[in-house]
């Protein structure tokens, strides 16, 4: 469930004209901006910059990102957007990375709906003139590439419908690869980059059950002539596909758990999160580290990040 709290009616054009005295303003009125922009859904937030736009020819987000600084306007920047817009944008940073964030990809391309990835696709080609795709194969190499250009190409069938005697024998397979450590296999690409994610669940079950009994991530270590970050990279599309609650919570954890907190994938994962499912998200985390979530932020965060954070989760002043 989500945890943002937005109302049911709301005026955008009241809206436009608060976030426009907070920035017009002596100074920025930070409260102000979150106690709207905090507040909104997707559809709601455009129908604000469509009507900012309408009454002062300016565009809000550049006016935002004007007025605004920090981890809190990259926070705001990417939560302003349309979720298909907001995956092209952050699909485009990680792309342009000097070592690019291969991770960022995965969650986009294994996590969101076929759907919702068609729109990623479509949204980053009106945005930059160029495919996904293209642009993932230009700045990455070897299997990753393989990986990582059929992940995001894919269009999974995205019914529940399983086979039980296909997920045998591709457990089998998956088993042959991992005790053989030639994790860049086509068979292993195929069942992995093609394969519905309802079916990939029941042979990563069957693996489990049938082979070793433990989890398939846990087997696939990068010790072979693929290396550490082949393995990695496919440990992660398996994490997201099997379970994407767990996955976010791992990657929440990490970016709090160390004496600095890594803030852009905290961002990434609350304001990509918390119109789908951040409630679950949060309980599990607490289930996991016997802390609150909102706890964790507020330690971890500061200033007006920070309320924005906490604000999207839910959490009431």
């Amino acid at each position: 469930m989500a945890t943002l709290i937005a109302p049911t009616k709301h005026s955008p054009v009241e809206d436009a004209e608060t976030i426009y005295s907070a920035c017009k303003g002596f100074g920025t009125d930070e409260k102000a901006i979150i106690s709207i922009l905090g507040h909104r859904t997707a559809q709601q937030r455009q129908q604000v910059i469509i009507a900012y736009q309408k009454l002062y020819h300016e565009d809000l987000v550049s006016c935002l990102d004007s007025e605004l600084s920090g981890d809190f306007k990259k926070a705001v920047h990417q939560w302003i957007f349309e979720p298909a817009d907001r995956d092209a944008l952050l699909a485009n940073e990680a792309i342009k990375k000097a070592v690019p964030d291969y991770h960022v990809i995965i969650e986009i391309a294994c996590v969101r709906s076929p759907e919702e990835l068609f729109a990623v696709r479509q949204a980053y080609q009106v945005r930059y003139k160029r495919s996904l795709e293209e642009d993932v194969a230009a700045h990455t190499t070897g299997d990753i590439r393989t990986l990582l250009v059929a992940l995001v190409s894919a269009f999974r069938y995205a019914g529940d419908e399983i086979n039980e005697r296909l997920a045998e024998s591709e457990a089998g397979i998956l088993d042959d690869a991992i005790k053989d450590k030639t994790f860049n296999h086509e068979e292993v690409m195929r069942i992995i980059c093609t394969r519905s994610k309802a079916q990939l669940k029941a042979t990563f079950n069957r693996y489990r059950d049938e082979h070793h009994g433990t989890r398939i991530t846990k087997n696939l270590k990068g010790e072979g002539n693929q290396g550490d970050d082949f393995a990695a990279a496919l440990r992660t599309a398996m994490r997201c596909i099997k379970n994407s609650n767990k996955y976010f919570v791992k990657v929440v954890h990490n970016a709090m758990k160390g004496a600095i907190t890594d803030e852009d994938s905290l961002t990434r994962v609350m304001v990509t999160r918390a119109e789908k499912d951040l409630k679950e998200i949060k309980e599990l985390y607490y289930n996991r580290n016997s802390v609150s979530f909102d706890q964790a932020v507020a330690n971890n965060t500061s200033g007006d990040y920070k309320d924005f954070l906490l604000t999207l989760s839910g959490k009431e002043d």
